[in-house]
């Protein structure tokens, strides 16, 4: 997958948007204005750091080696995730859809009763 694919992919989920929130090379997507995935565009390689439940996180990192502790983030629940890597796109589409419904279900309930009135893509 590459960073356009990545974008399309994000921006076609319900109620995101695209942001530069620390500097014109950081790109952000969130969901109700949380985060849930950053890139940035000056990087040597494509890589990802999004949320995940922290057990997963773990699993993952053990398992593949293009998933490493979240770059500048909690390294208990962010994975940075290398997109050059061996990681096929159907893999890398799960990890993004799981980073988004974490964020989702981490929004205080009014914020998710919006969200349900989003909408869709």
């Amino acid at each position: 997958m590459n960073i356009e694919e990545f974008r399309d992919y994000c921006m076609a989920k319900k109620a995101v948007e695209e942001t530069f929130p620390f500097d014109e090379v950081t790109l952000v997507f969130k969901v109700m204005g949380k985060m849930f995935a950053i890139t940035g565009l000056d990087n040597e390689r494509f890589t990802v750091t999004m949320k995940c439940d922290p057990d997963w996180a773990e699993e993952l990192r053990e398992e593949h080696p293009e998933i490493q502790p979240g770059y500048h983030t909690s390294k208990r629940l962010w994975n940075t995730v290398d997109f050059e890597g061996m990681l096929d796109d159907a893999f890398l589409c799960r990890l993004i859809d799981h980073s988004y419904d974490q964020v989702l279900a981490g929004l205080p309930k009014k914020v998710r009763q919006e969200w349900e009135q989003w909408p869709e893509s």
